[in-house]
């Protein structure tokens, strides 16, 4: 049965077409994961199959009984609400149900008028309750809370003190549960840790309802999806199966469509040369024969399909200049503390070369601030650190951190490698999609993709044989993850990954390390392997980190003015933290710009001073990212 049955649909923002001629159906069963690069019109699409925005052209039918499901229609508005009543909201026929029968149950003990009336009333009731879900519409709004990572006690408190990724992970429970036949999910992972997404992957898989689903986690859409949907060129190519089982279909079709393509060109050339043929020889019957090869080019002219051009993506290779030794790194019983809290400690490990190795583990856990701490960036408590024989290291910061924001995409290109030719840093650049003007935009006018895309040129060009990157695949579109995909599986050197990313860690890793406050447990093989062989673990680790005599149960009242003072004092020490990171970053650009004046630069005393002065503001300024990122993460 078709949900959803959409004809020749166009839509136009002024001068930009974003699609035309677009047909599908979606039916009872489809699980639909709908891709295309950034900006291609995959929100806006959803936003119309909801009626909020309304087609230049073409049609949308909704089915008769067809209810659709989407994330913005459930945004919280009661904020005095709890999180458990606000999600309790897409029941409320059900809870009117249930306090109609609640007096129904109590008249008809007591009275004997219209008796006959409120039994048949009370059955209809009943059975209309029952079957649609009102017996376990609490456990199964408890549930999903609980899944998406609310305990039994922030589940209780009012919508007016959730973060913004708490206030998120409400709509997507709301929506889970509102019973509608299609639901349209836009990055549903957003704001999800890893349990919380797995708990999504069972819940949908489980499911009976329809779906559309817009995401970037490839593993995701694999999980979930059997159909996958391409916006490309303004068109949509509908294609069997799931995200890996797209790739091969995809690339089977563009074949067959330059095939088609190069065969029809083949005939119309053979037969312009015929033409060409008969009318030098013109007499009646040739010129007869012309004019019927004329008549056949036409018609294959109006079939002829040119196959277009992919939409722009990052393509590039990552080198290594030298062979580093065999022995890469070796790390031996590593700590690290802040404000004398320890964060992790008995750190060993081993990294040899040619090995990639992924290093997971919980939010918090410090995987950032131990890639931080191998580069000499967080000073350890406790430990040694070794790097092998000719390992030239290259690092991929997450936060972005050391990049000058004044700068223009050419200028911090130019000032990292000095050596290249303006013609050089322009053709590199065009391969990481900044062209023409774009190469002369200030870093600070940058999304995260773009700032993301500088710091693989970045990447590239430095030739190293050890990369550390952490969150590589953050802010890039789902092409540009692929790209960075292929550069990694063909590299040579030797690679330490901190990601999320389930489809990457499971296409290139040949070792997990597990980080617990305790130290890391090694896994050999894939994230499948790793999922094996990790849940014991992971469960006595779980335990661990609990405590041992759980505390006596306090008052919901108590349990919310605790959380809500210590939501205060979070809040004033991020608005803190990011003052002094602002004024230690403009004291660092005034420190920079004192050492490029040639007054001071013959002053050596001065420029010890200032070079002392530069790298202590700097030590400081790490540590406060990590003490902010540590803080936003709580209520991210």
């Amino acid at each position: 049965m078709a949900l959803v049955t959409v004809n020749e649909l166009s839509m136009e923002f002024g001068e930009q077409i974003l699609f035309e001629n677009m047909n599908f159906q979606i039916q009872s069963g489809d699980r639909i994961g709908l891709i295309g690069v950034n900006g291609c019109g995959k929100t806006t699409l959803f936003k119309m199959l909801t009626g909020e925005y309304s087609p230049t052209g073409g049609t949308i039918t909704i089915g008769k009984n067809t209810t659709i499901g989407y994330m913005e229609q459930h945004v919280c508005r009661n904020l005095d609400r709890t999180a458990y009543e606000e999600v309790m909201t897409v029941f409320d026929d059900l809870i009117e149900m249930e306090q109609e029968l609640e007096g129904l149950n109590a008249l008809i003990g007591s009275v004997n008028d219209e008796l006959d009336e409120m039994v048949e009333r009370q059955a209809y009731l009943h059975d209309t309750f029952t079957r649609r879900g009102g017996l376990t519409c609490r456990s199964r709004a408890r549930s999903a809370l609980l899944g998406l990572g609310f305990d039994d006690r922030n589940m209780h408190l009012s919508v007016s003190t959730l973060s913004g990724g708490q206030r998120a992970k409400l709509q997507l429970a709301k929506l889970l549960l509102c019973g509608a036949e299609l639901l349209l999910l836009d990055e549903p992972t957003n704001h999800l840790d890893t349990q919380s997404i797995d708990w999504l992957e069972t819940y949908l898989t489980e499911s009976k309802c329809s779906y559309m689903v817009i995401s970037h986690d490839r593993y995701f859409l694999d999980k979930t999806t059997n159909k996958t949907f391409e916006i490309e060129n303004r068109h949509m190519e509908r294609y069997n199966g799931n995200y890996s089982a797209f790739l091969p279909q995809k690339e089977e079709h563009l074949l067959s469509m330059q095939r088609a393509y190069d065969n029809t060109m083949k005939e119309i050339t053979r037969l312009e040369g015929i033409v060409e043929q008969q009318r030098r020889w013109n007499r009646e019957k040739n010129i007869k024969t012309a004019e019927s090869k004329m008549k056949a080019i036409e018609r294959l002219e109006k079939t002829l399909e040119k196959p277009e051009n992919a939409p722009s993506s990052i393509r590039f290779a990552l080198e290594t200049k030298n062979r580093s030794g065999d022995d890469v790194l070796t790390v031996n019983d590593l700590s690290l503390s802040f404000d004398k809290k320890t964060l992790f400690q008995n750190v060993s490990l081993e990294i040899h070369q040619g090995e990639r190795i992924f290093l997971l583990g919980p939010n918090g856990c410090g995987k950032t601030s131990l890639l931080k701490t191998l580069l000499g960036k967080y000073k350890s408590a406790g430990g040694k650190i070794r790097f092998g024989e000719g390992v030239k290291v290259g690092y991929y910061d997450q936060i972005q951190t050391g990049m000058d924001s004044e700068k223009t995409v050419f200028e911090e290109i130019s000032d990292h490698f000095p050596a290249m030719t303006n013609t050089e840093i322009r053709n590199t650049l065009a391969r990481f999609l900044f062209k023409n003007d774009d190469v002369f935009k200030k870093l600070s006018s940058l999304s995260g993709g773009e700032r993301a895309r500088v710091l693989l040129t970045e990447l590239m060009l430095d030739n190293a044989n050890f990369l550390l990157l952490d969150e590589p695949t953050n802010h890039l579109d789902i092409n540009s993850c692929s790209a960075l995909q292929d550069a990694l599986s063909q590299y040579d050197g030797t690679l330490l990954i901190v990601s999320h990313d389930r489809y990457l860690i499971n296409a290139l890793a040949d070792k997990i390390f597990y980080l617990t406050p305790q130290g890391i447990k090694i896994y050999e093989g894939s994230y499948e392997d790793f999922l094996q062989k990790a849940e014991p673990f992971k469960k006595s680790v779980d335990e661990t980190t609990e405590p041992a005599v759980k505390e006596e149960k306090v008052s919901d009242y108590k349990r919310k003015k605790e959380l809500d003072a210590q939501r205060r004092k979070d809040k004033i020490r991020i608005n803190q933290t990011e003052t002094q990171i602002s004024n230690l970053e403009e004291r660092i650009n005034e420190i920079n710009s004192l050492l490029n004046d040639p007054d001071i630069a013959g002053d050596y005393e001065k420029v010890l001073s200032l070079t002392d002065e530069l790298s202590s503001a700097e030590s400081s300024l790490e540590v406060l990212y990590e003490e902010w990122e540590q803080l936003a993460a709580k209520y991210s």
